[in-house]
Parts: structure tokens; sequence; C-alpha cells
């Protein structure tokens, strides 16, 4: 039954994603809300990496890490917003993109900041997940 999963889809009324995500993610009245705080690319030792490209892997990690500690896996991802504060590597970016979500995209933000929280910090990144 429809109403008992969460779905994605991109209306034909509007043009394709420019990217690897989808318009529209409906949530079944019936889901549990899981909202993160933003994941940063800190290692298992705690230090931040200089390189965007490996702060991007560590931040992925720490995302299926909050997710498996709560039972969650990236298929129960409803949104995503992403900040950077330089210019992202798409090809990089897009493999572990699809290393985490395969074909199945959320609903995804982008956006370029001059500083997050700490000035080393080169990207962010923020999950919505929901559970029926």
């Amino acid at each position: 039954m429809e109403n008992d999963k969460i779905t994605q889809k991109n209306p034909a009324c509007v043009s394709e994603p420019v990217g690897n995500y989808t318009h529209i993610t409906k949530i079944p009245r019936n889901a549990e809300l899981y909202v993160t705080s933003g994941q940063i690319g800190l290692d298992e030792n705690g230090k931040l990496p200089d390189s965007l490209n490996r702060q991007i892997t560590y931040t992925f990690q720490n995302i299926r890490a909050v997710l498996e500690s709560e039972q969650l896996s990236a298929a129960d991802i409803i949104k995503v917003n992403i900040w950077a504060t330089e210019k992202i590597d798409w090809d990089f970016m897009c493999s572990e993109w699809s290393a985490m979500f395969g074909d199945d995209y959320p609903a995804m933000t982008i956006g370029y900041i001059m500083e997050l929280g700490w000035p080393e910090i080169k990207v962010e990144i923020e999950i919505w997940a929901a559970k029926v």
C-alpha cells in the first residue's frame, strides 16, 4: 500500500532534477521523523582533515553511524541539506552520494557559504529521515 511507505518522485510538470535528487518526498502519517544536526568530517580520532574530499568521506561515514544508532539506513533519508565553504568536486561527491543512496535519491538542497562553525570545516551535511 502506498500510504505505508516513503515515496519519492519527479512530477512530469517540472523539468528533471539537475543532479542526483528528487523533487518530492512524501512521508506517510504513521512515520517517525528524525532530524540530525549537521554532520562534519571529523575522523575516528576527532581530527578534521584539511582536504574537502576527505571531509566529505568522513561526513558520510558519520551520517551512516548516526543512522545506525537509530536502526535507520540511507533508504530512510528524506531530505539532505549540504553546506560547503569551497567548490565541491562533483565527481567525488557523486561517487560518495551514489555509494550512500544508489539510484534512490532523497530531496536535497546545496548552498555555498562563507564559513561554518569552525573556520576549518569545509562541508556540513544535515539529514532528515523518517521511518514507517
